[in-house]
C-alpha cells in the first residue's frame, strides 16, 4: 500500500494503536502459569473493544485471534492450553484491521525470570530492528535492511532466519512487497517508495538459519531447537525517519 493522504495516514494509525495495545496488553498477562490459549481469549475480547479484527482469523481462518510462539517454534504458533513456564520464550505477534486498513507487529519476551542469554537474545531482536530501521527511507535499497540486520545479529553472536521475511501491509495483510529480508542480497536492489508501508520484522537466530512447517501446517520449528526472537512493527516510508504504527 501507498499511503495517498491524511485519511490513509489516519485509518493506518488507528489500527496500529489498536493491534499495540493488545501485544502490550497481553504481554503484561504473560507470565507462569498462564496459558496460551487464555492469552489469546483476551486478545479476541480487546479486538471487538476496539471495534478491530483479527488479522489471522480474519484472512486465514487461523485457530486463534493471535500467533503466540513458545521456545523452538519461532512463529505462527497455535494458542493452546499448555501452561507457561518460568524461563520459557515467547513470541506474541498481533495484526488486525480496521476500516480496510491493516496493522501487523510483535515482538519476543522471556517469561518471568529467565536465562540471561534468552533475555540478550531479545535485546538483540530489538537492536536489530532499530538500526534496520535507519535504513528504512524513500529512494533507499531494499537489500540495505537485510544488510544492516544481519551485521548487528552477528556483531552480537547471533545469525539470522533467511526464510521468514517481513512484507508490505496496509490494505491487505500481506502484500507487496512479498519479502523483506533479513540478510544481504544482492538482487534485492529495489528502492523504496515515499508512503508505502511495511511490516519490517527480524528474526534474530542463536544458530539455525531456516525453519521449518510443523506438522500442524501452521506454526515453523528451528531443526535444532535454536531459539529465535523476533521485533515486528508496522512503518511508513518517507523521505526522511519512517513513522511506526506500532510502538
Amino acid at each position: 500500500m501507498i499511503v495517498k493522504n491524511d485519511e490513509d495516514l489516519a485509518g493506518l494509525k488507528e489500527i496500529g494503536k489498536i493491534v499495540a495495545m493488545i501485544r502490550d496488553e497481553m504481554i503484561a498477562r504473560t507470565k507462569p502459569g498462564v496459558s496460551t490459549k487464555e492469552l489469546d481469549n483476551y486478545a479476541g475480547e480487546l479486538f471487538e473493544k476496539y471495534g478491530a479484527i483479527s488479522g489471522p482469523k480474519g484472512e486465514y481462518d487461523f485457530p486463534g485471534y493471535t500467533c503466540i510462539s513458545v521456545n523452538e517454534v519461532v512463529a505462527h504458533g497455535i494458542p493452546n492450553d499448555r501452561k507457561l513456564e518460568e524461563g520459557d520464550l515467547i513470541n506474541i505477534d498481533v495484526s488486525g484491521s480496521k476500516n480496510g486498513y491493516f496493522a501487523d507487529t510483535g515482538l519476543s519476551i522471556v517469561v518471568g525470570n529467565g536465562d540471561q542469554r534468552l533475555v540478550d537474545l531479545c535485546e538483540s531482536a530489538k537492536i536489530a530492528f532499530e538500526e534496520g530501521l535507519k535504513k528504512i527511507k524513500s529512494g533507499s535499497k531494499y537489500n540495505m535492511i537485510g544488510k544492516t540486520v544481519h551485521k548487528t545479529a552477528r556483531n552480537h553472536g547471533y545469525t539470522v532466519i533467511k526464510n521468514l521475511t517481513g512484507h508490505g501491509v496496509g490494505r491487505a495483510l500481506h502484500e507487496a512487497p512479498d519479502h523483506i529480508l533479513n540478510y544481504f542480497d544482492s538482487w534485492d536492489n529495489k528502492l523504496m517508495k515515499e508512503g508505502i508501508v511495511l511490516a519490517f520484522e527480524p528474526f534474530i537466530s542463536t544458530g539455525d538459519e531456516e525453519v521449518a512447517e510443523q506438522s500442524d501446517g501452521w506454526g515453523f520449528v528451528t531443526p535444532n531447537k535454536s531459539m529465535v526472537a523476533q521485533c515486528e512493527h508496522t512503518v511508513v516510508v518517507t523521505k526522511g525517519e519512517p513513522i511506526v504504527l506500532t510502538r
